[in-house]
């Protein structure tokens, strides 16, 4: 995997990843999509990715998360969704986890809130989307995980809830990417 054939799977991956936001309901709230992100599953194609970025954009993070770094890359030309511009993509370092498929793997919706846990953020999005009641209850095919992942120096709570399916996954939580990178300063 390289920048290349990054930039040339995102056209299928932002439409495959647009039609699971439409099926999750999530497109009626008109949520800001602050941040893409990838998997690689060697440091060699990670490194290789972060140089290529680095000069496409400006590394804003590059923290220890669970165990490994994360970079965050607000990109010099913002990756399109649709309508809508994403400046800022992720790009773990591979842990012992290996994955099916190596290239984009997840964006990640803003529900701006003030919640500080999983459960208050999914009741907040039943609220709004009321058919996700059965997806957040394992009732459809669609895989829920909540987390409250954080790095070293994070001071602001963002719990995540992440919807996956097929290789592809939405999280949703309450702050931007650059509100939590601001929050460690």
């Amino acid at each position: 995997m390289n920048y290349q054939t990054l930039q040339q799977s995102w056209p299928q991956f932002s439409n495959d990843i647009s039609k699971l936001v439409v099926r999750l309901g999530l497109d009626k709230l008109s949520l800001e999509c602050d941040h893409c992100a990838l998997r690689a599953n060697s440091t060699e194609s990670a490194q290789q990715l972060a140089q290529a970025f680095a000069e496409n954009g400006q590394v804003i993070s590059n923290n220890m998360i669970n165990g490994r770094p994360i970079l965050i890359i607000k990109l010099d030309q913002p990756l399109m969704l649709g309508e809508q511009a994403i400046s800022c993509v992720e790009l773990p370092f591979p842990s012992s986890k290996v994955y099916p498929v190596e290239g984009w793997e997840h964006i990640e919706l803003v529900l701006p809130v003030n919640v500080s846990s999983c459960d208050d953020l999914a009741s907040e999005l039943v609220a709004r989307v009321p058919s996700l009641q059965g997806v957040l209850a394992g009732e459809t095919d669609i895989k829920v995980k909540m987390s409250s992942p954080k790095g070293d120096n994070e001071r602001l709570a963002n719990p995540t809830i992440a919807f996956k399916h097929d290789n592809l996954c939405v999280k949703v939580h309450p702050h931007t990417i650059e509100a939590i990178i601001a929050s460690e300063q």
